[in-house]
């Protein structure tokens, strides 16, 4: 019997602020940061790996909770753990003084995202398979058994989610050798756009982009009117017309500001605007979209639980749903929202800045049109070119396309000189730096 006998939380923490990676008109000075989560069995070079994402202070927060989520784990078997995906989700969800803090939002919500993270890798470990193809080989019935229904029956039944995902599975081989055929997944960037670059730097990068075989490219808006129109003027001149633009002001506006600087920059041609107002806001999403027709409107990154999604869903809200790997609570939820976005004709583009949610998403993405979707219209992943080379198992991206990842496991593994280096405030890169700064851990 293989026992899980011990959990290390890492609170692992990037100075992207410093060239502005990551910046927009919300989130000027980001530090891209995991709560990293291991989950150590007493089976040689077998461990699960998971983490949830931030961007600095407020890291130590998830660490902590993720430590106290995962601590039911501990002696658990590992393969009644992974053979019952659904059962060990809902006993973590339940604990009924935990979702006090929440429920299912915030920094506890957060934390079940890293745990179960890293149990969904331990299990396709096990399995010794990608994430995408542990999915792709269950049944649907065995999908529909472990993704979360709760509260989600006035629009999905289980009997309503098992018929969606049978339509497609006898043949689900046949669109991952098209995947195959077509070089992976088709994704976008968002590295040329963060709102911190110079004009120089802005052109450069989508050029850049261009070379590589990128046919979307999406910037970042929100702060200055006449900024955001000089800046598209230049994102059009370089990648022409025929590419896709897309927007996103990160909710920084109100609902009647969104519509009117969204039809200023509507000359542009944007494919979407996303997160226009706050991520909560459902029927304020369904009025800008009402009004900036035909640009559509994208969001999700922000969106706490399955429930809000169906509300978007419900009121008509959104063009492009973009769920977010390590803020809905790992496979469980995400399944959920993906079996909703498919009743509701909605495709789902998963957001994926930050570190290791490109690593996650790819994953998610290609689950998603071998068994959910069987559809590529209107859909693709976004890719950020950052912190890669931290990971075991990098996502690697080939003219705009995620190829198929082949190690087993969900690619969510640091490597141990990255954890040791960044890990937050004694981490050799933190330490010399607070020293040398003379500014105090926070």
């Amino acid at each position: 019997m293989t026992t899980i006998t011990g959990v290390r939380v890492h609170d692992v923490r990037f100075p992207t602020s410093l060239t502005a990676d990551g910046s927009d008109a919300m989130n000027k000075d980001a530090d891209y940061s995991a709560a990293y989560v291991v989950l150590e069995t007493d089976e040689p070079e077998l461990a699960g790996y998971g983490f949830t994402f931030t961007i600095g202070r407020g890291n130590d927060l998830c660490v902590e909770a993720a430590r106290q989520r995962a601590q039911p784990l501990i002696g658990r078997d590992v393969e009644e753990l992974v053979s019952d995906l659904g059962g060990i989700y809902r006993e973590l969800a339940s604990d009924s003084q935990l979702r006090w803090l929440g429920p299912e939002k915030g920094v506890v919500h957060l934390a079940l995202a890293a745990v179960m993270n890293a149990v969904w890798d331990l299990a396709a470990r096990r399995a010794g398979k990608p994430l995408w193809r542990l999915l792709a080989d269950m049944t649907s019935e065995q999908l529909v058994d472990v993704a979360d229904l709760r509260y989600l029956s006035d629009v999905l039944t289980r009997e309503e989610a098992i018929a969606l995902l049978s339509d497609l599975e006898p043949t689900r081989d046949v669109r991952i050798a098209e995947l195959e055929a077509l070089g992976g997944y088709p994704c976008y960037t968002t590295s040329a756009g963060w709102l911190g670059y110079s004009d120089d730097k802005l052109r450069r990068l989508l050029q850049e982009a261009v070379d590589a075989g990128y046919h979307h490219i999406k910037l970042k808006v929100g702060e200055n009117i006449d900024d955001d129109i000089r800046r598209l003027g230049i994102a059009r001149e370089v990648i022409g017309w025929d590419a896709d633009l897309m927007i996103d002001a990160n909710q920084v506006w109100d609902v009647p500001e969104a519509i009117t600087w969204v039809k200023r920059l509507a000359e542009f041609k944007p494919l979407w605007i996303e997160e226009p107002t706050s991520p909560d806001d459902v029927l304020g999403h369904a009025a800008v979209r009402k009004a900036v027709a035909p640009i559509g409107v994208a969001s999700g990154e922000h969106g706490m639980n399955r429930v809000l999604f169906k509300q978007m869903f419900q009121a008509g809200a959104l063009d492009f749903c973009q769920l977010d790997a390590a803020r809905l609570a790992s496979i469980n939820e995400i399944l959920a929202v993906y079996l909703m976005a498919k009743k509701f004709d909605v495709p789902v583009c998963p957001h994926a800045g930050g570190v290791g949610l490109c690593e996650l998403v790819q994953h998610l993405s290609i689950f998603d049109y071998v068994a959910v979707s069987g559809s590529l219209e209107s859909r693709v992943t976004e890719f950020v070119d950052h912190l890669h080379e931290h990971f075991t198992d990098p996502c690697v991206v080939v003219a705009g396309h995620y190829t198929l990842p082949r190690a087993p496991g969900y690619s969510a593994q640091l490597h141990p000189s990255s954890v040791a280096e960044f890990s937050y405030p004694d981490g050799a890169y933190w330490s010399e730096t607070l020293a040398v700064s003379g500014v105090s851990p926070a």
